[in-house]
């Protein structure tokens, strides 16, 4: 009998198999400007060297998110965006890439876990990330995401002390998501610091890969993720500016948004 490959499978083998020196996981504001611009959207994502793809879900009060997404996410609920037909690109999205959905936690208390964990894996929806979900309160997320083989990847920071990253080691899935900076996501002209001894710090705690995330927006800051240690790089602003600037100039936002990812895939590839 072939074994049913689970979400946490499918993210493992995108680590693995990244096409680069890290792993490439572009951002992707669903509903915006529309859910099936969104698709297309991931469709050029995957079709310009992408190895998963984190798929967020509209917001009206974001706690993680600088500008240009929260401003994103306002059009996308203004153009009808839900959960639920979220959900459904995610549906479609899945067939080319993995998908890490980025949701916070009031919709998964509203459904409850293990309906919200069901309804992913039978999505197939690899992981989810909720920057809103304490470690502390993550238990009964944890195990209705354990149950149904979806990841639920947790979130570190520059200030996280090594005695919480021992503890969030232990129930990470999939890979950690490493905050580069402390602040909201956004484009940044420069790095403030070599993530270097982070990610160490992060390695040193975690039975998965360590992706890093925030601020990064370009090639060059994408390759020195990697050469920092990096097993994937997490690019979410500058792709979404791009798709806001296509539509404000009446053109086709899913070529704009895959020139970008392009260009961020040649530059992990040694």
């Amino acid at each position: 009998m072939t074994r049913v490959e689970t979400g946490a499978d499918r993210l493992a083998a995108a680590f693995k198999g990244a096409r680069g020196r890290a792993a490439l996981m572009p951002y992707l504001m669903a509903g915006f400007p529309d859910i099936e611009t969104s698709v297309r959207i991931a469709t050029a994502y995957a079709d310009a060297g992408a190895d998963l793809v984190e798929l967020g879900v509209p917001f009206s009060d974001p706690l993680a998110d600088g500008p240009v997404i929260h401003a994103a996410a306002t059009a996308a609920l203004e153009s009808g965006a839900t959960v639920h037909n979220v959900l459904e690109a995610g549906t479609r999205i899945a067939e080319l890439l993995p998908v890490v959905l980025m949701v916070y936690v009031n919709p998964i208390l509203a459904r409850g876990p293990e309906r919200f964990a069901a309804e992913l894996a039978e999505r197939g929806i690899s992981g989810l990330i909720v920057p809103d979900l304490p470690l502390e309160e993550s238990e009964p997320v944890l195990a209705a995401c354990d149950a149904r083989g979806v990841a639920l990847v947790p979130l570190v920071a520059p200030t996280t002390p090594d005695d919480r990253l021992s503890a969030i080691g232990r129930t990470a899935r999939g890979f950690v998501y490493t905050v580069s900076v402390t602040g909201t996501t956004g484009e940044r002209a420069s790095t403030s610091a070599d993530p270097s001894d982070l990610l160490a710090r992060v390695k040193a705690h975690s039975p998965v890969p360590v992706a890093l995330g925030f601020g990064i927006s370009n090639g060059a800051q994408a390759s020195a993720a990697a050469d920092a240690g990096a097993d994937g790089v997490i690019v979410g602003s500058r792709l979404v500016r791009a798709v806001a600037e296509a539509v404000e100039q009446g053109a086709d936002p899913a070529p704009a948004a895959g020139s970008v990812v392009a260009e961020l895939a040649d530059a992990l590839v040694r």
